[in-house]
C-alpha cells in the first residue's frame, strides 16, 4: 500500500506543468522582470535591466528547483484495518518521505475518498528536511457496506518564496471493504437441526470410517487390504470398499435479493436487514462447525472450491475464519437483482439434498411462495425470516408494492404449511431474538454438547 515518487530525470511535460504551477506572486515577479527589461532598453538604463533579470529569474529558479523536488518525494498509505463492519471506523495513515538532498517547502496533502466516507482530508506539512519523514492520519467511517477506493494521494509542493505550487498525484489506490454488521446469535439448535456431526441425511466420502457396501475402482495408493474381491470378480477390474467419514453438518443460507421483494433503500431498509441477517447467520454457523454455503435468488453460490458454489469443507479455526471472510466480502458488494422469482435458486437446491436451510425472504406472491415451499422438500430443516416491506417503509396498512403481493400473515401461513419454520420480521426486531424463536422449545446447544460428552445421545 505504498505510493512511490522518487527516481527519474525531469521531462519536458513535467517542466511545462511546473511552469503552469506559478502562483500569482510568481507570475507577478515574472511580469515585473520582463517589464523592467523592456523599460531598460527603452530608457537606456542598464541597472534597470539587472533588476528585471533578477525579478524574472527568481520564479524560474523556483520552478526548476520545485520541478526536481517532485521526483524526490515518496508516500505510502496504510489502512488499519482494511476490512471493517458497517458504522465502524478505520484509521488511514499517510507517510511522506523526502528522499532528496534538498529540503522541501510547505507541503499540502490531500487524499481522495468517496463522499460516503466523510470529507476529503487535507494536511499542511512544514518544511521537511532532507531524508526526513512525516506521518499524518485520519479516520473514515461508512454506514453503507461496499468497497471504497482510497486515493490517489495528491501532494502539493510549494517553494519557500511562494512563487510556484506543483500538484502531484500518485498512482496507487487502496480499497476499504465495509462488510455487513455481524450480530452475535445465541447458541441454540434450530428446529430440525441434527446434533453431533450434522444432518443424518448428509454424508461425505473420506479415507477412514465405517465400510460401505458400494465399491469403487482401485486407485493408486489404496490399501490392498481394502480390495473387495467379489466385486473385482464381477467387474473384471480391481475394486475396493468405499469408506465414509462421520456426518458433517451442512447449511445453505438463501438471501432473497430481488428488487421487487425489498422496497426502499438505505441502512435501515429491509434489504440491509436481510443482508445483516445472512452475514450473522453464516458467521455463527461457521463457528459451530457447519459447512456453509451462501445462495441468492440469482443462483449465485459462495463459496465453492470448484467455482460452482459447492460446499466448502470448513470445520472451524483458520479455515472457518477464511470462509467467513469470503462470505462477508461477498455480502459487502451484493446488490439487489432484477430477478422476478426464486426459480434459479430452486434449480440449485434441486440438484442436491440440503441439510439446514436458512432463508431471508422479502415480499412473496402466491407463485413464489409455492416455489419456496418446494425448496423445503430438498432439505432436512428450514427456517425462514420473512420481512414485512410495508412496515420497513412505514407505509399505511393495506398498501402493497405489487398487485400480486401476499400479506405477511398469508406468506407465513403458506410457508408453514410447506414445512418451514417461518418468522415475521418488522423494524426494530433483534435477530438474536428471532434466532432463539426459530429454535422452538428445543434445548440450547450447550445442553446437547454436555449430554454427548457424558455419553448420552440428544
Amino acid at each position: 500500500m505504498s505510493e512511490g515518487g522518487s527516481g527519474g530525470p525531469p521531462d519536458r511535460d513535467g517542466l511545462r506543468a511546473a511552469l503552469a504551477g506559478l502562483t500569482t506572486r510568481g507570475r507577478s515577479f515574472l511580469a515585473a522582470g520582463m517589464a523592467a527589461a523592456v523599460c531598460s532598453f527603452l530608457l537606456g538604463q542598464p541597472d534597470l535591466l539587472r533588476v528585471g533579470l533578477l525579478l524574472a529569474a527568481l520564479p524560474l529558479v523556483c520552478v526548476l528547483v520545485l520541478h526536481r523536488t517532485r521526483y524526490r518525494v515518496a508516500g505510502s498509505r496504510t489502512l488499519s484495518p482494511a476490512r471493517v463492519p458497517a458504522a465502524a471506523e478505520s484509521r488511514v495513515r499517510l507517510r511522506m518521505e523526502n528522499v532528496s538532498r534538498l529540503p522541501t517547502g510547505v507541503l499540502m496533502l490531500q487524499d481522495r475518498v468517496p463522499y460516503v466516507l466523510g470529507p476529503r482530508p487535507r494536511f499542511i506539512l512544514d518544511r521537511v528536511e532532507a531524508g526526513g519523514r512525516r506521518e499524518v492520519s485520519y479516520r473514515v467511517r461508512s454506514d453503507l457496506r461496499g468497497r471504497y477506493p482510497l486515493g490517489p494521494l495528491q501532494l502539493r509542493l510549494s517553494d519557500p518564496f511562494g512563487m510556484c505550487e506543483l500538484t502531484r498525484s500518485f498512482s496507487t489506490c487502496d480499497t476499504l471493504t465495509v462488510v455487513p454488521r455481524v450480530e452475535p446469535l445465541p447458541p441454540v439448535r434450530l428446529t430440525g437441526e441434527a446434533a453431533g456431526y450434522g444432518e443424518g441425511r448428509q454424508r461425505s466420502l473420506a479415507l477412514a470410517g465405517e465400510d460401505d457396501v458400494i465399491p469403487r475402482g482401485y486407485r493408486h495408493g489404496d490399501d490392498l487390504r481394502r480390495v473387495h474381491w467379489r466385486s473385482t470378480a464381477r467387474y473384471g477390474e480391481l475394486m475396493v470398499r468405499r469408506e465414509e467419514q462421520p456426518q458433517k453438518a451442512r447449511c445453505t443460507i438463501l438471501l432473497d435479493t430481488r428488487e421487487t421483494a425489498h422496497p426502499g433503500s438505505g441502512p435501515d431498509s429491509a434489504f440491509e436487514w436481510a443482508v445483516t441477517g445472512a452475514a450473522s447467520s453464516a458467521v455463527h454457523l461457521l463457528e459451530r462447525g457447519f459447512s456453509v454455503r451462501l445462495l441468492t435468488d440469482t443462483g449465485t453460490s459462495v463459496p465453492g472450491p470448484d467455482g460452482a458454489g459447492g460446499f466448502g469443507g470448513f470445520g472451524g479455526g483458520t479455515e472457518s475464519a477464511d470462509a467467513a471472510g469470503l462470505v462477508l466480502d461477498t455480502l459487502a458488494v451484493v446488490e439487489q437483482s432484477e430477478e422476478e422469482g426464486l426459480s434459479a435458486a430452486y434449480d440449485v437446491l434441486r440438484g442436491s439434498n440440503e441439510g439446514l436451510l436458512v432463508a431471508f425472504f422479502g415480499d412473496l406472491d402466491e407463485q413464489q411462495a409455492a416455489v419456496a415451499g418446494r425448496m423445503r422438500q430438498r432439505c432436512g430443516a428450514a427456517v425462514a425470516f420473512v420481512l414485512d416491506g410495508d412496515a420497513f417503509t412505514r407505509r399505511p396498512g393495506g398498501i402493497r408494492f405489487s398487485p400480486g403481493q401476499v400479506p405477511v400473515a398469508d406468506r407465513l401461513r403458506l410457508l408453514r404449511q410447506a414445512g418451514w419454520t417461518a418468522l415475521p420480521v418488522t423494524p426494530g426486531d433483534a435477530l438474536a431474538d428471532l434466532w432463539r424463536a426459530g429454535a422452538g422449545p428445543q434445548r440450547p446447544a450447550e445442553a446437547d454438547a454436555a449430554e454427548t460428552m457424558a455419553g448420552g445421545r440428544p
